[in-house]
């Protein structure tokens, strides 16, 4: 006889563990199935993990530049088990405390290989054992993987998926990169301050190509200069082991194929959804390549079954996922919460230097046919960023020049990654220029720049 719950989740990632507490929170009966890690991908092999190991690389760098802090630190090295290991660690504690989250609310983890059989019903493999679970509603929230390159799969040896590059049995010298998105750049970045020589291709014409040019542009520069290799406009022909690593064809811009050896490569192209294998085509769940299409709510077109997360398409963010699971439990249990607003979502990119955006690129603005306003401070003009020594990068943000209307907010600095939640409070309240023109920000703080850079659309910016 089957289990039976108000609610059954498929994937504990940031989707459908944050779901299952809220559904929790709210009086449901919730299970929740998961075939590998509490936390899925995002905790395990993703966002938490790899910040551990850029923070390892950001200390080394500092390290390595003590001198400029009137510090002195020779012979500066590193072991490179040990900050595998200190990442693995931090990705643990954060499983454990998942685990007992899980507990704490009530929610009952099945482990085992999730598949829906009807609506309402879930299989879960165990092993030789399969458990029947029954809800009202299912979640599913799978997830995605890495996308493999059709000509070369990455094999953990000398081709890497992200998840190969976070745990890496020994550094690259040579490093290829392949994808200049969020998760390219800042495995570029670690390798890069780690002491690897550096390669990033990209078939578009700039890198980080969803941020805003200027953004990109300064970027480009501040990555040549610590000594990465950018190749836009620029294709890979074919990718292979080799005695010496993995041997790339590159096709240059200029279309001339080239052919250069490196000793490992990253592949960063995308992403695939975890949509195959789970029940859902025989339900007649709606895709769109691979995608599942729901509406603001998570809901699909099969009654009772709902998705969040990865599997419901761009942007793939944790932090998307979980607002997603948070809307569709609320909406299950009765509730009326507000449709996700995608516009308001941040992005970050966690290299050196950070990059942070929400809302509109300034192109983006002007093909909608907005009238603009645009300010931009830089971190030269700011005290905090000159005293951390950090004084590269610059705040820009974009207005509706009719109505004050933020429209966007685009950054890229030291610490970006924290500033920009203040401009997604903003856009969120629908605040216009005038409220942040008069609002207080503390000195000396990095925040100042945000300040300066609305007043600074204006023609009012003080500092520079």
């Amino acid at each position: 006889m089957a289990d039976t719950y108000d609610l059954v989740i498929l994937g504990s990632g940031p989707g459908g563990y944050v779901a299952a507490i809220r559904a929790s929170q709210l009086g449901l009966k919730v299970a929740i199935v998961e075939r590998e890690r509490l936390g899925g991908i995002c905790l395990n092999w993703g966002c938490i993990p790899t910040k551990a190991l850029l923070r390892t690389s950001e200390i080394y760098h500092y390290m390595q530049n003590a001198e400029s802090y009137g510090l002195k630190a020779d012979n500066v090295g590193f072991d490179l088990a040990k900050v595998v290991d200190r990442s693995r660690k931090v990705a643990g504690q954060l499983n454990a405390g998942v685990k007992g989250l899980m507990k704490k609310n009530k929610v009952t983890v099945v482990e085992g290989v999730g598949t829906v059989t009807a609506k309402g019903k879930l299989s879960v493999k165990q092993g030789d054992k399969t458990v029947d679970l029954e809800a009202k509603n299912i979640i599913v929230a799978t997830g995605a993987r890495a996308r493999d390159l059709p000509f070369a799969k990455a094999d953990g040896k000398t081709i890497w998926t992200y998840r190969h590059a976070m745990v890496p049995t020994e550094m690259p010298t040579k490093l290829l990169v392949i994808g200049s998105g969020a998760i390219g750049v800042e495995f570029a970045s670690f390798y890069n301050d780690m002491g690897a020589d550096v390669t990033i291709v990209e078939m578009l014409p700039r890198i980080l190509p969803v941020e805003d040019e200027e953004v990109s542009a300064f970027m480009d520069k501040a990555l040549t200069k610590q000594g990465i290799k950018l190749l836009t406009q620029t294709g890979l022909e074919a990718l292979a082991p080799s005695a010496n690593g993995v041997t790339a064809k590159i096709k240059g811009k200029d279309g001339k194929v080239t052919e250069e050896t490196f000793s490992h490569a990253i592949v960063a192209i995308g992403i695939v959804p975890n949509t195959e294998n789970i029940g859902l085509e025989a339900l007649g769940v709606e895709t769109d390549r691979g995608h599942i299409k729901t509406d603001g709510y998570g809901r699909t077109n099969v009654d009772g079954i709902w998705a969040i997360g990865d599997v419901t398409g761009a942007p793939w963010l944790a932090h998307k996922a979980s607002h997603e699971g948070i809307i569709a439990v609320e909406k299950i249990a009765g509730g009326s919460p507000h449709q996700m607003d995608k516009a308001n979502i941040p992005g970050c990119t966690y290299s050196r230097p950070q990059v942070a955006s929400v809302g509109m690129t300034e192109a983006k603005a002007k093909e909608a046919g907005y009238e603009l306003k645009v300010g931009k401070f830089p971190f030269i003009g700011n005290g905090k960023a000159i005293a951390l020594g950090e004084a590269e990068g610059f705040v820009k943000t974009v207005f509706d020049a009719k109505t004050g209307e933020l429209l966007g907010a685009h950054m890229v600095g030291a610490e970006v990654t924290e500033l920009i939640q203040g401009y997604v409070v903003a856009r969120q309240l629908e605040t216009t220029e005038a409220e942040l023109m008069e609002t207080v920000f503390a000195h000396p703080t990095l925040s100042e720049m945000m300040h300066e850079s609305v007043l600074a659309a204006y023609g009012r910016a003080i500092h520079y």
